[in-house]
């Protein structure tokens, strides 16, 4: 799985994630198996992150509420055992509501379904049913549907009509794009179930950056730095109440400065005073305080007062939710240089919902989304590995006159793709590991 957990600097958008859940499937089957990619998941509202921060620009109808996302100073914290569960079932159940659509939109057609996975790898149990292998794998970070097509030990004739091959194009089609339907659908029910449960936060800004937690043994600790500070300047730099660029700021100048002294201009309660903080060097050679960092404001939910109410305000939010994943997108593909060092794995992706989940557990409803939204828009895109790529393929036979491609051309495609995105993902996982803190303090 793949994730971008921080937007370019100059944006004032929430990032994405780029996160391929996949599964690569034994050469005698046919899969929908696939490469995920995800938003970013610390557009939450009332949410602090560790050492991140941003905000969005959408509006709810009384107030401007704004959203933060992670905006790194180095380390990445898996912080408690729940947590970490809680955002891991989160992504759970995004993998089982995306492979669920494409086996519905399958099984429903009379089309011959042979297996339903969550997860990769080694098969920790399983269980057969109407002809159906279901099965939960060692790893659920993926998932997949499989068809008997081409495989050799299948009973099925190869001229059944009811193979996925065999369908007319409209109905492999329906087929491919079930997934990406079902997390749209998946993503606005979690937001109108936020909407009428917890309500909408809105958020209004004031100048500074607060620290809500210093870390304890940590440079902002020894140097006196306390939770609750507002930042009001970095080295003779003002912050702005603008969220993400103050935050943006003061990470960058931390980051610039190991072993250099950075003055701090706080405000504690009435005192306005001036700490002096150096910062330790990380193990990529940056600066590190040990702080959490968010934009100073001040939270108020807005619920709906009545169901048409409840239905707009859900409208909305999803399409800034959506807007804000397709501007991050775009960030990626033409600031590429700048914004593939933030590209992280599934060990970023679960650290990043596990501090979702510590600090405030309304903000999993817009993780979820997030990640519902962006994995929809991802798979979207005509790549090999993707949905999009599958059905690229599917129209170039139509418009090909019903012609398909050699099966030796096309399986060549799709297992590039595959195998880019598996080599992909465990570089990720091997550089995300190495960023969790207690990597860090080992090293």
């Amino acid at each position: 799985m793949l994730l971008n957990i921080s937007s370019p600097s100059i944006s004032h958008r929430n990032p994405h994630f780029l996160s391929p859940l996949n599964h690569l499937p034994p050469r005698s089957k046919t899969h929908l198996s696939k490469s995920h990619l995800y938003p970013n998941p610390s557009a939450f509202p009332n949410q602090t992150l560790r050492n991140r921060a941003s905000f969005g620009n959408k509006s709810p109808p009384h107030g401007e509420r704004l959203r933060l996302r992670p905006k790194a100073l180095p380390g990445i914290d898996l912080g408690s055992f729940e947590s970490v569960l809680e955002a891991t079932a989160v992504l759970t159940a995004i993998i089982v509501v995306h492979e669920s659509g494409h086996f519905l939109a399958a099984t429903l057609q009379g089309i011959h379904v042979s297996k339903f996975a969550i997860g990769f790898g080694p098969i920790l149990t399983k269980f057969d049913f109407k002809n159906v292998e279901y099965s939960l794998r060692a790893f659920p970070l993926g998932g997949f549907v499989g068809f008997p097509d081409n495989d050799p030990d299948s009973e099925i004739a190869t001229d059944d009509e009811n193979l996925l091959k065999n369908r007319p194009v409209l109905d492999r089609s329906i087929v491919v794009s079930a997934g990406i339907i079902a997390n749209v659908i998946f993503a606005y029910v979690i937001i109108f179930v936020q909407v009428l449960s917890v309500g909408l936060p809105v958020q209004e800004a004031f100048p500074g950056v607060l620290v809500p937690e210093v870390k304890t043994f940590s440079a902002a600790s020894r140097d006196g730095l306390l939770s609750g500070d507002v930042i009001l300047s970095v080295d003779g730099a003002e912050l702005s109440k603008t969220g993400p660029d103050a935050v943006s700021k003061v990470v960058d100048i931390v980051k610039r400065s190991p072993e250099s002294d950075v003055l701090f201009r706080i405000e504690r309660g009435n005192q306005d005073l001036v700490v002096r903080v150096r910062p330790n060097k990380n193990f990529d050679g940056t600066g590190k305080i040990g702080v959490q960092l968010s934009p100073n404001v001040r939270i108020t939910k807005v619920r709906p007062r009545n169901v048409p109410e409840a239905f707009r305000f859900a409208g909305k939010e999803f399409m800034g939710l959506s807007s804000n994943v397709l501007d991050g997108l775009k960030q990626t593909f033409f600031n590429f240089s700048q914004t593939a060092s933030k590209v992280a794995g599934p060990v970023a992706i679960i650290a990043v919902g596990a501090e979702v989940a510590r600090s405030n557990t309304d903000g999993l409803y817009q993780f979820a989304a997030l990640l519902n939204i962006n994995l929809a828009v991802i798979n979207l895109l005509p790549l090999p590995a993707l949905d999009g790529g599958t059905l690229a393929l599917i129209l170039l036979e139509a418009v090909r006159g019903g012609r398909k491609l050699p099966v030796e051309v096309e399986q060549g495609i799709m297992s590039s793709g595959i195998m880019l995105v598996i080599f992909l993902g465990l570089f990720l996982i091997v550089k995300d590991t190495l960023s969790l803190d207690f990597i860090q303090e080992m090293l």
